[in-house]
Order: C-alpha cells, then structure tokens, then sequence
C-alpha cells in the first residue's frame, strides 16, 4: 500500500493505517457495504463501476436463476447497469428502477454502445425504492448488491408488498445482504478494512474504508478514502453511504407477510461476525 494513503485518512486513523495491523485489513473479494456507493463524477466511476461492474461475481449467480424463472427481469436499485446491461446481452427484457438520473443515463449509452439488440431490452425507470408503483408484472425481481439494506425498515414491509403483487404466479425475488452479529457490533461498532481498485488507465489507485455502527437506530455509515496516483498528479477522493442493519428474523417475517416463502438460502462467512446472505423467495402460484 503507498504511503500517499496515509493522508487520505482522518488523523485519528493514520497511525494505524501505517502499520496495516488488526484494525485495518486488507480484502479483494468481499467489501461490505461498497455496493450502495453512487459515483459523484466521472473519474468516481472506476471506483464504483470497476469493482461492482460486468465481472462481479454475483451476476453469475443472477443470470443463473433468471435462466430458471425467465422474463421479464424488474432490477431494482439498477445503478448504471451493472446487473441489467449484462441481463438484456443475454436476452432478458429488463425493467431497470433507479432513483439516480445519471445513472440511468449512464445505463442507456452503455447499452447503446452495445446495440439496439441490448439496449430495446432494457426499460429504463426513475423511481425512489420507497415509494415504488409498479404497472408490469415480473417473472423475477431482484434487490441485489445488498440494495435491501438501502430501503428504511419503516418502508421496506410495503415495498415488499409492491413487488410480491407484481410477480407471476410462480415468480420470484432474489437478494442478498450483509448479516452482523449484533453482540460483536455492541463490543466494537467500528470496522476498518484496504484494498487495491482494479484499473486499467494507468492510475493506481487505494482505498480505505470506515464502517460505524449506530445501534440505536440500526444503522451504519461508510466512508470510502481514496487516493488516487498518476504519472504526473495524485488525486484524493472521500465517498460516503448510508445503510440499514438487517435484523434476519424481521426480514423474513415480513417477506412471509408480503405473501413471498424462502425457497433457498446461502451463507457466506467474511468475517468471524459478518456474513453475506443470499436469498430466493417464491411468489404463491
């Protein structure tokens, strides 16, 4: 890790971030809470778009199930299509929901630069994940990179709903999500990990990022350090999100309210208290 990285971070963290020891480690695989980050400008994208783009490894899994379930595909949370673009290459009619215009508008010319056979496909639609009305039924929906965890608890029940009522009989919701232990989050609210972003542009670039949990509220705030370094110039950039904390037992309880069963549950540990959630819900036939 270069040095320069040290003084993208507060004071309170440099010390630390020198030493590389307990409190900040280093990932390439699995960031948590990366996946709600919104590129403020153009040079943001590689940080958004490079890590979280059309070589994720959840898309995979995604184009798996809608292979068994079909079309047409509802992407809600699209961003700048990182799930839709590579759904519609393979010949599913995708409706992408995002509340971010840019993004949306960053979704269609990529599409277009593909062609017409991907970008008649996908159905682009600005809408806010908390007061969504669909007017399509859905063959499946998805909710990925952990976009559940954007949606208030207070809103989420109804959301549910909204999109239980808009899938064929038979159809499905897939979504994943980040699940803490609760008692190791009340002992140190605090998490601190590294890692490289992968460019090609001749830039190399670092990242720390600072998880902070408020209990109180079940909430959790991550701000990304960034600093980026060319051959002439060295740029630093700081990102922020905004999260939920899932409760799992509330999750399910209401996705059983909305009228949607539990089909398939994977777990993947990250840490010995956080593990990714991945889950398919069947619609009543």
């Amino acid at each position: 890790m270069p040095a320069a990285l040290v003084s993208v971070l507060p004071p309170e963290y440099t010390g630390r971030c020198e030493t590389l020891g307990t409190s900040i480690r280093t990932t390439a695989e699995y960031l948590p809470g990366l996946e709600s980050t919104a590129p403020v400008d153009n040079d943001s994208v590689w940080l958004h778009d490079a890590l979280l783009g059309p070589h994720s490894a959840d898309i995979v899994r995604y184009l798996r199930l809608a292979r068994a379930t079909g079309g047409p595909v509802l992407d809600l949370g699209s961003g700048a299509g990182r799930l839709a673009v590579p759904f519609a290459r393979h010949g599913f009619l995708v409706e992408a929901v995002d509340r971010d215009a840019s993004s949306l508008e960053r979704l269609q010319t990529w599409g277009r630069r593909i062609g017409p056979q991907v970008s008649q496909l996908v159905i682009p639609t600005r809408a806010d994940l908390a007061e969504l009305h669909l007017r399509r039924t859905y063959r499946l929906a998805l909710l990925a990179g952990t976009m559940v965890s954007a949606v208030s608890p207070r809103v989420r029940p109804e959301l549910l709903r909204e999109i239980a009522s808009h899938l064929d009989p038979g159809g499905a919701l897939a979504l994943d999500y980040t699940a803490h232990q609760l008692r190791g989050l009340s002992e140190d609210p605090h998490r601190t990990w590294a890692f490289q972003v992968p460019r090609f542009d001749g830039i190399e670039e670092w990242v720390v990022a600072r998880q902070v949990f408020d209990l109180a509220d079940m909430s959790e705030r991550i701000t990304y350090y960034a600093v980026r370094t060319g051959k002439s110039s060295s740029e630093r950039v700081v990102l922020t999100t905004d999260k939920w904390v899932i409760d799992p037992q509330r999750l399910t309880d209401e996705l059983h309210a909305a009228g949607l069963r539990i089909e398939g549950r994977r777990r993947h540990r990250i840490d010995e208290r956080t593990e990714s959630v991945f889950l398919v819900c069947r619609a009543h036939a």
